[in-house]
């Protein structure tokens, strides 16, 4: 029976996973190779390879409701786009507010882990550590939770690059960016498009002569401010809204470059688009379009990172496609007894913290027996058809390895946990908070509303996310005058449609026989 759980890495996965893990009444030991909890929303002054990084200027992609643990709303007076300072405050106050601290061991890194001789009878763990000051010991554990992310060891393809050994000015990767300090009055190419290259463009742009940003293939850019100066993604990632989309073809075969400043600093000029790099010349830099930008001082590579778990057994390491052959993306399927989880190695459109939370409840009912598992064959070929689907779909590469739906991803494993909001019954039992579930943000509050791991609070959580919002908005108190049959009127019409809208996303999620949704015909 499992007991004793061994949870690797304290940034916001890990500590989700030991709240998962004293909710259903497991006894977990968090280990930590650094000195403080937060993972990556920790900046380090000091580089440390190895471990993730960020640069000074992060701010979050998700807004504060998006990104929020399921039963910890963030504080109302943060803003909505937190910077790195914020997020590591949130989760500081997660962790006292749920009294997750006790269980983690600092300066403590995990360098070996293997399945015990009688691994085929217990299912239990042989865990190796190693502390700051050298003293190594092994520890067995009923199951794991690995929690270490994948931003931790920097892709750096230099033999990708013609010239790069003659170049004669500075080069690095973006894992060691921190500012723009000693940039300033130098022309610089930062090589990729992603959100870690288009930010540290941004950044070096404000000091620097000229920034050249060069692409492969280009990409979405979406601004953080959605409608009415409310935050992009409360606005558009909704279950009806999701639903609806699904109808088209869609335009996020890729994660989108998130950035408010880009579009204003290129068309500027201050940033220069340019396509891939062809070769480097000891001061120049010769583009694929024979373009030749002379001069340079810095090429900061933005390539991205390779995911490595060192201390994972090699049989354990399978992959299928580019990404780990994971059944749910969580448990290797080839385990005799599943007590191994890897939780936050996972990428969508929106929070990896919600999805990450759900794969951590999932998982910790998986190692109680709650949750019973398919056969090793039926795992291995779901793996496989999944993956398949996924890369028709999806643009997926060893710097991307995965990508998945978010919300039909979490429904599943919430499905399975027993937390999924029910629809149909929410809307006899209480339609203005089916309301707010289909036509509101998708949050991760309503996998609180019902099951296992019930939370009293979640209804008023979902009710007041837009107070939330709202919040850091207001500078001055504005009084509402009441009897505005203006504002009556347009309050009819949208309850009009959203009852219409409620009843198409009803009819598109059950099928209902008047009216099936293979029958529609888009012209």
């Amino acid at each position: 029976m499992v007991q004793k759980v061994a949870v690797i890495g304290a940034g916001p996965c890990g500590l989700s996973s030991v709240k998962a893990c004293l909710d259903e009444g497991l006894e977990p030991t968090c280990f930590e190779s650094s000195d403080d909890i937060g993972g990556l929303w920790r900046y380090k002054e000091k580089l440390v390879p190895g471990r993730t990084n960020i640069y000074q200027c992060v701010i979050i992609n998700s807004s504060k409701e998006m990104m929020a643990f399921s039963d910890f709303p963030p504080p109302a007076e943060l803003p909505n786009s937190m910077h790195h300072t914020e997020v590591l405050l949130y989760l500081r106050l997660y962790a006292q507010t749920f009294s997750l601290l006790q269980h983690i061991h600092l300066q403590t890194k995990v360098v070996g882990l293997r399945q015990r001789p009688d691994f085929d009878a217990t299912g239990q763990w042989d865990v190796e550590t190693e502390t700051a000051d050298g003293r190594r010991q092994t520890h067995v554990f009923d199951a794991v939770m690995v929690c270490t992310g994948h931003y931790t060891q920097p892709h750096l393809p230099l033999s990708s690059f013609p010239g790069i050994e003659s170049f004669k000015g500075r080069y690095f990767h973006s894992w060691e960016y921190r500012n723009a300090k000693g940039l300033e009055g130098k022309r610089v190419v930062v090589i990729g498009f992603g959100n870690c290259g288009c930010d540290i463009a941004v950044d070096i742009s404000r000091v620097a002569e000229r920034v050249y940003l060069s692409t492969r293939s280009g990409a979405w850019v979406v601004g953080r401010v959605g409608p009415g100066g409310l935050p992009f993604d409360t606005t558009w990632i909704s279950r009806l809204v999701v639903t609806l989309s699904s109808l088209f073809p869609t335009f996020w075969a890729q994660i989108p470059v998130i950035n408010d400043d880009l579009p204003g600093r290129i068309i500027s000029g201050r940033i220069q688009v340019k396509p891939n790099v062809k070769e480097f010349r000891e001061t120049s830099v010769v583009f694929t379009d024979r373009s030749i930008i002379d001069e340079v001082d810095v090429v900061v590579f933005a390539t991205g990172y390779n995911y490595s778990f060192p201390f994972l057994p090699p049989d354990l390491q399978a992959k299928s496609g580019y990404r780990l052959r994971l059944y749910k993306h969580v448990i290797p399927p080839t385990l005799a007894h599943p007590t191994l989880a890897v939780v936050g190695f996972i990428h969508g459109l929106g929070a990896i913290n919600s999805m990450a939370e759900m794969q951590a409840r999932w998982s910790t009912r998986v190692f109680k027996g709650l949750i019973s598992l398919p056969a090793e064959d039926v795992m291995v070929k779901e793996i496989e058809t999944e993956t398949a689907t996924m890369n028709q779909k999806f643009v997926c590469s060893e710097r991307n390895p995965l990508q998945v739906d978010v919300i039909p991803y979490t429904d599943s494993l919430a499905e399975q946990v027993g937390a999924k909001p029910n629809i149909l019954q929410l809307l006899f039992t209480e339609p203005a908070l089916v309301l707010q579930v289909v036509l509101g943000p998708y949050t991760s509050y309503q996998y609180r509303l019902s099951g296992p791991g019930k939370w009293a609070g979640a209804r008023q959580a979902i009710f007041a996310q837009k107070q939330r919002i709202a919040r850091p908005f207001r500078t001055r108190a504005v009084s509402e005058e009441p009897g505005n049959e203006a504002s009556s009127k347009l309050s009819i019409l949208l309850a009009f449609i959203t009852g219409a809208a409620l009843l198409c996303y009803l009819i598109y999620n059950w099928h209902l026989p008047f009216f099936h949704s293979s029958e529609l015909t888009f012209l």
